[in-house]
């Protein structure tokens, strides 16, 4: 199914000439993967606990900046010889992990609260759980839609502009994370079988 997954290898292209630099400088992978999740870590601390709606604006760039980050420590691992056994459990892990610290903070935003939002990061994880698993079964690692972990971060990322410019969300609003939960299901679903099939 489409996907904005099906961007990356465009999106690789232009970061490429950075990447190179990055790499003649010595900085890894693993230290590019570590940093964004601190830095996801503390923005969600910061929108969780603040009560100004415009800090949300950040939301957007930060998803769009970890989105270039994320595949920087990606092409950083393929293209310059430095993939490791500890940089994939590094990168399992740790998008997990900001995903949830980038998602928490709408749980106090209006219409959404802890049950619609922590149904979206327990089905995230899910998915991302069996995305990974297709390498233990001897196939590729599965990245499938209709919500994967760029589709979730263009949802967020414009929750996040809306409620930073309007200080509100649209009551209708509401259906937007049971809308995520079927979608999320689907992409489950999805990489389970697109991994059985690629047996």
């Amino acid at each position: 199914m489409i996907s904005t997954y099906a961007l990356k290898q465009r999106f690789q292209s232009y970061l490429r000439p950075l990447v190179d630099r990055l790499a003649q400088t010595n900085i890894s992978a693993n230290t590019v993967t570590l940093c964004t999740m601190t830095a996801s870590c503390l923005l969600g601390l910061l929108l969780f606990f603040s009560e100004q709606e415009t800090l949300f604006l950040l939301l957007p760039l930060w998803m769009f900046v970890r989105m270039a980050l994320n595949a920087i420590d990606g092409m950083l691992a393929q293209e310059h010889g430095q993939k490791s056994r500890m940089g994939a459990y590094l990168n399992e892990l740790t998008d997990v992990i900001s995903d949830a610290a980038l998602y928490v903070p709408f749980v106090a935003v209006p219409p959404f609260g802890w049950p619609s939002v922590g149904a979206v990061i327990f089905l995230s994880t899910l998915c991302e759980f069996a995305g990974a698993l297709g390498l233990s079964i001897g196939t590729c690692r599965r990245y499938d839609g209709p919500m994967g972990k760029s589709d979730r971060a263009v949802v967020f990322g414009v929750l996040g502009l809306v409620y930073g410019m309007a200080g509100q969300l649209p009551s209708w609003a509401f259906w937007i994370m049971p809308a995520m939960a079927i979608l999320l299901l689907i992409t489950a679903f999805n990489r389970v079988r697109s991994g059985l099939a690629d047996l």
